[in-house]
């Protein structure tokens, strides 16, 4: 039985989507974050030694890191579903999407989440201090980063229905964090065709029963 060891509210919900899609039956185990540091809890380490979710048990295999995972799931589990076939150019597409949403387009996300927080949270005698430096940051660098990069989702997603071609794969699955996250925190998120693919993700049942079964999703 494939367990599926699930943080709250965070991106192991697109492991969920993934099984949902698949039909695979699963076990949820649920994790609460720590509410002062919003972490994973210990528990987590006893299944893995980094504590990060989304982690997956499958027999006597444990696995870490979205991509990897539903690489494993559809390779196990998914019977020739959700992904092209190999040598065609939309398998080509589908292994790059399936490395670039953790490779490429969470990083400056991640910088814009960090240099917000350093803004709210330092400490008042060097917080003018502080907000200079993360606005430098985010003006200089973090903001034309993701303008570079959503911009090209964008463009990239004027060309199919989905990140692979015209059949939804686990390449979608895996960006949609990312494309989410952005769509939430980033000001003048706005892009169409992620608009579109959005709106085509979020009306998929399984994508809707994952989120029954996992809880809303915290765009960390």
């Amino acid at each position: 039985m494939i367990i599926v060891h699930h943080l709250e509210r965070s991106r192991s919900q697109r492991v969920l989507w993934l099984l949902e899609e698949l039909g695979v039956e699963y076990e949820l185990k649920e994790y609460e974050r720590d509410p002062k540091t919003m972490l994973g809890p210990p528990e987590l380490r006893k299944v893995h030694p980094l504590g990060k979710s989304p982690i997956v048990t499958d027999g006597d295999r444990t696995l870490a890191e979205s991509g990897a995972i539903l690489d494993y799931l559809v390779t196990a589990h998914g019977g020739g579903r959700l992904r092209p076939e190999a040598g065609t150019p939309e398998r080509l597409r589908y292994d790059y999407w399936l490395h670039y949403a953790e490779g490429s387009a969470m990083p400056p996300l991640l910088l814009s989440l960090v240099f917000q927080q350093v803004k709210a949270r330092a400490p008042w005698p060097v917080k003018p201090i502080a907000k200079g430096i993360a606005d430098k940051v985010l003006a200089d660098f973090v903001r034309p980063q993701l303008e570079l990069h959503f911009d090209w989702v964008d463009s990239e997603l004027g060309k199919s229905t989905w990140f692979a071609g015209e059949e939804l794969s686990a390449a979608d699955i895996q960006m949609s964090y990312p494309v989410e996250a952005h769509a939430a925190r980033v000001e003048g998120a706005s892009r169409p065709n992620m608009a579109a693919w959005l709106e085509r993700v979020r009306a998929r049942p399984a994508y809707q029963r994952a989120l029954e079964r996992g809880g809303p999703v915290m765009f960390e």
